[in-house]
């Protein structure tokens, strides 16, 4: 009784209030109760009381479930009604002067307080107002927010009964005000909750009544809001962040999500999951840490290039704050092209891609940043051994805007100098980046958000050429709350990526190299939650798409470079799409979706007519028909079906079965296996068709140890079509006719993911292993054209076994390592079996394409995470990281290439790194 004693102190005392009255004072006059109640369950007898008179109950729904009220009253008062209710069970009343009733079991409660109550012990002072100041300083501000578990909130007009009532308000950090993503607040009794999205919002539908709201988020406390629901209204919640102690890590945000949430193939990290995996070079990298996930592979070393369930690299749609980015990494790779500093979130959808995304066939990875600290100002960066940061956030005007502002620059050249080769020592290379973002709270139902980013790299080999690419992006969001249940976001977006390589070695051959793509993109998305069982989201998107192909232009007067300018690209891409979640039965839900796209090549161009039945060349163009400016050329659409289920075999088991169709108007043309920042993308036109995949998976999911344990069995099966393949000796740089020299293929990939994730404790981290195959066959009418014999054969990135390991363990408050394994099957290649001679000439005679493989990979990082000591009042906070990438030294085969000697052909291994890499960072924050 001790400890419901003390709690209900603790609700007077927050609320602040004299107490004026006890069990058996009398009351002012007061409204009375007739009614005849048969074993009526208590919070139905208190919803009615309440009803009838301007009383309010406070009370533990668990501690009233067995109790029933039976009692017949004309006229009486309430405490009169209370008495004959209780009197012949073991609860209690007390009431307050606001006719506040308190239901405890056993002794009745004393709303009474001492007179010397709110006198802090052993001192003179004035306790705060809680109510009038929600968010205290320094210590204070955890008490406060940890007291607000207490209070009881009134939401809606008083008076209202039965129905149902919505829920809405945000989540936020009560130091930053920055907004919680991925919390879950939910309801046990009925058994109803919802996520916040990428703005920290929420929407809950329920019943009219009294509710013990459960608040859960990765990296912060467990909390709880007591409410009475009595219509629309809004609950603003702020959280504190999670200390992690020497015991261990308790993340409960979502904590059967895995297994209750319909969405499947679907993976989410958060910044602080990602530190915690060893990279090269010290410096986080979410690309690396992304391929660590079950069905996300690379084909080597030094690529950021992602392999998605056996899809290609240019079938992953890469969003930052929703614009695409066309080349995600620096330094041809080795840096992913996203400061982790700014970074919030990074969520990957392998399958059952949600209706809302388009434009790619094998996956979505939408990378979100933060909004910047809205409480005070503040920073963080770090210095490694190749690059240094800063990162600096505050606010603009406190609680409502918000600003962050991040850079990051490199300063590789000394490295380079190091070594012996003069090829290498008289290179450079760097990069640098910059991303800032502006938030504004206009009020509660407008907000504004901008986002800019930019980065630039070169590199220059020998003092010969020069290789120079930038990134441009810009996002404008604007998000209005019609009503608790429904909302909107605009979206405008800017993309711009462009490279140039320039060769100034020889004055006769100077010359540079262009290429450029800017896409636009203006969409409106809407949700709309008309209850608890569904969820409806629709809306429409248009982007215009700017190609400059290719130029070649002579550098100098005596350059004897001919001019050489391909003719532009534009194309104009359209959708619109809705999606309806529907739960059908608590165990059962299904989410139904519809994207119908649209796709129009428009002019200025020329088209080119090929003879039909016969391989595509510069010779079988029989016509050329020119077309103006913005007339359409070539029209593609049709539908893009979403459709996934779940159904819940126990409260920590369930099975999940979906179904997506995909269209793809864009294609990436490269030489090379891997991405590199001079590949280039074509749009589809009249003789390029799209891209069309379907994918069917079905999953088996279960959690262990109370949540703390997630493990999934994923099995998928996708077909693709009219993807990029290339004739052999194809040109693909400034190629005017580029349909003479690729061909489109129809593929097909399947296997199976296991993953084991466990986020608890001082022992966590994951283990993954994926089966699978990718396979391509080019099987057309015109022979020429087959490749090997138009039977199926290995893609470049089918790596058939994949296991990866990441562990983490923390050794006390301060010191943490982390430990990192990947092994993966060899990729394929196409290798020389034999030379011969035709007319005196030498011929190599290769095998099938991709018939044989280079040696398996693996690999082992190491990381040590030393934190500074965690005293509060600090000028700034650091942390060194100590590491060590490919620690056994493992010369990783990269690639296999063959040169001519002395009438021989030797092969060679191309290894990226081919001996341990030790990196050491320091990080602040202050």
């Amino acid at each position: 009784m001790k400890q419901a004693y003390s709690m209900w102190v603790l609700v007077l005392l927050l609320l602040g209030l004299p107490v004026l009255a006890s069990y058996g004072q009398q009351a002012p006059p007061e409204k009375t109760v007739s009614g005849n109640f048969v074993r009526v369950p208590f919070a139905q007898f208190a919803s009615q009381l309440e009803a009838q008179t301007n009383y309010r109950f406070y009370f533990d729904p668990k501690a009233v479930d067995s109790l029933f009220v039976t009692v017949q009253v004309q006229n009486q008062p309430v405490r009169a009604v209370l008495y004959q209710a209780l009197q012949p069970t073991p609860f209690r009343f007390g009431v307050d002067a606001q006719n506040r009733v308190f239901i405890s079991r056993g002794t009745p409660i004393n709303p009474d307080l001492p007179l010397d109550f709110f006198q802090p012990q052993g001192a003179g002072g004035v306790v705060p107002d809680f109510e009038d100041e929600p968010v205290a300083k320094s210590a204070g501000r955890s008490h406060l927010v940890s007291a607000a578990e207490y209070k009881v909130y009134e939401i809606g007009l008083a008076g209202g009964a039965g129905g149902q009532a919505t829920l809405a308000g945000h989540i936020r950090d009560s130091k930053t005000g920055e907004p919680v993503v991925g919390a879950s607040i939910y309801s046990e009794s009925p058994n109803i909750g919802a996520s916040t999205d990428q703005f920290g919002s929420y929407s809950l539908t329920m019943p009219t009544g009294r509710y013990d709201l459960k608040i859960r988020g990765v990296g912060i406390k467990n909390t709880r809001r007591q409410v009475v629901l009595r219509g629309n209204g809004k609950l603003e919640v702020e959280v504190d962040e999670d200390i992690v102690t020497l015991k261990e890590v308790v993340v409960e945000a979502e904590k059967d999500k895995n297994v209750s949430g319909l969405q499947m193939g679907v993976e989410k990290l958060d910044i602080k999951t990602m530190r915690q995996v060893p990279t090269a070079f010290g410096e986080t990298d979410i690309l690396r840490v992304v391929m660590t996930l079950p069905g996300v592979k690379s084909v080597g070393e030094g690529s950021t290039g992602l392999n998605v369930r056996g899809g290609a690299t240019d079938q992953n749609l890469i969003l930052f704050n929703d614009a695409p980015i066309y080349n995600p990494s620096h330094l041809f790779g080795f840096f992913s092209a996203f400061n982790p500093d700014i970074l919030q979130g990074v969520e990957l959808y392998k399958s059952a891609i949600p209706a809302k995304y388009g434009g790619r066939l094998s996956s979505v990875l939408d990378i979100t940043t933060r909004e910047g600290n809205k409480k005070k100002f503040s920073g963080s960066g770090g210095i490694g051994p190749l690059t240094s940061r800063v990162t600096l956030e505050g606010p603009l005007a406190k609680d409502k805007s918000s600003f962050i502002i991040s850079g990051r620059a490199s300063y590789s050249d000394w490295i380079l100098k190091q070594l012996p080769s003069k090829q290498f020592s008289q290179s450079a290379a760097s990069f640098s980046d910059v991303t800032a973002h502006l938030s504004h709270e206009f009020n509660e139902k407008n907000s504004l958000y901008l986002t800019g980013y930019y980065s630039t790299d070169r590199f220059r080999l020998a003092n010969d050429t020069t290789y120079h690419y930038v990134n441009q992006t810009a996002t404008l969001k604007w998000r209005h709350n019609f009503t608790n249940q429904f909302y909107g976001v605009l979206t405008g977006t800017y993309s711009h990526y462009a490279y140039d390589v320039t060769s100034t070695n020889d004055i006769f051959t100077a010359s540079q190299l262009k290429y450029a793509i800017t896409q636009t993109n203006a969409r409106a998305d809407f949700s709309y939650l008309p209850n608890s069982r569904h969820t409806i989201d629709f809306g429409v998107s248009s982007q215009l798409y700017d190609v400059d192909p290719g130029s070649l232009l002579p550098q100098g007067d005596s350059s004897l470079v001919k001019p050489n300018v391909l003719a532009k690209e534009k194309g104009l891409e359209s959708a619109l799409y809705i999606s309806d979640r529907f739960d059908i039965t608590p165990r059962f839900s299904v989410s139904i979706g519809l994207r119908y796209s649209l796709f129009q090549a428009l002019g200025p161009r020329d088209v080119y007519q090929y003879e039909p039945g016969v391989s595509r060349s510069e010779s079988s163009i029989i016509d050329t028909v020119r077309y103006g400016n913005n007339k359409v050329l070539a029209k593609y659409h049709g539908p893009e079906y979403r459709l996934s289920a779940r159904y819940s075999l126990s409260d920590n088991s369930s099975v999940k079965a979906s179904y997506t169709r995909t269209r793809q108007y864009i294609h990436q043309l490269t030489n090379t296996a891997s991405v590199s920042p001079t590949d280039i993308w074509k749009l589809t036109d009249a003789n390029v068709r799209p891209q069309i995949g379907d994918q069917v998976s079905v999953g088996y999911y279960r959690n262990f140890k109370a949540n703390t344990i997630e493990a999934s069995v994923e099995t998928y099966y996708k077909s693709m079509r009219d993807f990029v393949d290339y004739k052999s000796g194809a040109t693909l740089v400034l190629n005017p006719h580029i349909e003479t020299d690729i061909i489109n293929a129809q593929g097909k990939a399947y296997g199976v993911e296991v993953f084991v994730k466990k986020l608890t404790g001082k022992l966590n981290g994951w283990v993954s292993y994926t089966y699978s195959r990718s396979l391509v066959q080019v099987n057309t009418a015109v022979t020429a054209d087959m490749i090997n014999g138009g039977n199926y054969y290995p893609s470049n990135y089918d790596k058939p076994h994949d296991f990866t390991m990441v562990g983490n363990y923390r050794l006390s408050r301060r010191f943490s390592t982390s430990l990192n394994f990947n092994y993966s099957t060899g990729r394929p290649i196409t290798l020389p079996l034999a030379k011969y001679y035709i007319n005196n000439a030498l011929r190599v005679f290769y095998s099938d394409r991709n018939a044989y493989r280079v040696p398996d990979y693996y690999r082992v990082d190491l990381a040590l995470n030393i934190e500074g000591s965690h005293k509060v009042k600090k000028l700034a906070h650091s942390s060194w990281t100590v590491g060590v990438y490919n620690l056994t030294g493992r010369r990783n085969p990269y690639s296999i290439y063959f040169r001519s000697s002395n009438g021989q052909i030797k092969g060679y291994q191309l290894s990226i790194f081919g001996s341990p890499i030790p990196t050491i960072t320091y990080n602040f924050k202050f």
